[in-house]
């Protein structure tokens, strides 16, 4: 059976949480001090928001670590749980910042405020060059893995939101117009929500076991019964694991009875190829009456197990 490592990914996953991590403390650090000396709220608010990034930050890669290690006799499945938690935290961490945000923007509108010199516009434009910079870090893999794309929209919600500060400073030094900021934050917030939601529906649905996004159980199901062989499809359950592998578990009617090896491998490696279901448990029976047979196969190796598993079970 053709198995897929990654070796390369884990550590390239850990090496951007870590430089995400330091780039941000640094900024948070440096955006705090500057707020002491311009005697600036909004910076010191600002900094206190990416601290709480920072968090976020430390929760999605602390997940990404547990995800990754060896089942156990009590845990079976590992702790690639985790994954899908982080990222639904993330999730909510992130709705509850946009209504801060909103919030704090509508009490602006009754009481305007004027905006801070040029240090609150100079220490913004460094906020989108760190925060562009750490979601970059994580773009080749937040299309695949949740947890990873939580992580993305937390920095690029934060690029969107200093950007929207910079051209706001600009606006307003150049108008006078002190409405412009609050309502430029309006719309990043708005900005943020519709991206967010994405991430939360998706995240709550993988906690809750329902098929992952990009898979159509109806295809799966098609996909099967087109088995020569196979008289008939039940019981199919697709779900997943972690935030970037899918299990998979159905009974397969064949009316011959016979356990065919090489078929088996065929579906494990297909059902890997066509829907990326990376562990696959399949139940053939012969028929109504048939005990049957359980069939494991995992297209992708569970941590810690380079052998193919596949077990034969008489019932």
């Amino acid at each position: 059976m053709a198995h897929h490592h990654h070796d390369h990914g884990p550590t390239a996953i850990n090496r951007a949480f870590g430089i995400g991590v330091a780039l941000n403390l640094t900024f948070v650090a440096l955006e705090a001090g500057f707020g002491f000396w311009a005697n600036s709220l909004a910076l010191l608010a600002d900094a206190g928001h990416n601290l709480s990034d920072v968090i976020g930050l430390l929760l999605a890669w602390g997940a990404s670590y547990l995800s990754a290690r060896e089942p156990s006799q009590r845990r079976t499945y590992g702790l690639r749980r985790s994954s899908i938690l982080a990222a639904l935290v993330n999730a909510v961490l992130l709705l509850i910042a946009v209504g801060a945000i909103v919030w704090e923007a509508l009490q602006r509108f009754g009481t305007p405020e004027s905006v801070s010199g040029w240090t609150v516009v100079g220490v913004a434009a460094a906020g989108v060059v760190v925060n562009t910079a750490t979601a970059m870090l994580f773009m080749s893999g937040h299309k695949d893995d949740l947890n990873i794309r939580g992580a993305y929209l937390h920095m690029a919600a934060d690029a969107a939101v200093s950007a929207g500060v910079v051209i706001a400073g600009f606006v307003i030094r150049a108008t006078g117009w002190t409405w412009v900021d609050p309502l430029t934050s309006i719309v990043i917030a708005v900005v943020i929500a519709v991206a967010t939601w994405g991430l939360f529906r998706e995240s709550l649905d993988l906690a809750l076991d329902a098929v992952p996004a990009g898979i159509d159980p109806a295809e799966v199901e098609a996909y099967l019964a087109s088995i020569p062989g196979i008289a008939s499809v039940h019981h199919l359950h697709v779900w997943g694991m972690s935030t970037s592998e899918i299990a998979l578990t159905v009974h397969l009617t064949k009316p011959d009875g016979q356990l065919d090896d090489a078929l088996l491998e065929r579906i494990s490696k297909e059902l890997h190829e066509r829907f990326k279901i990376s562990h696959a448990t399949i139940q053939l029976e012969q028929g109504i009456d048939s005990p049957g047979k359980l069939v494991q196969l995992t297209a992708e190796p569970l941590a810690g197990h380079d052998h193919q598993s596949c077990d034969h079970h008489d019932h």
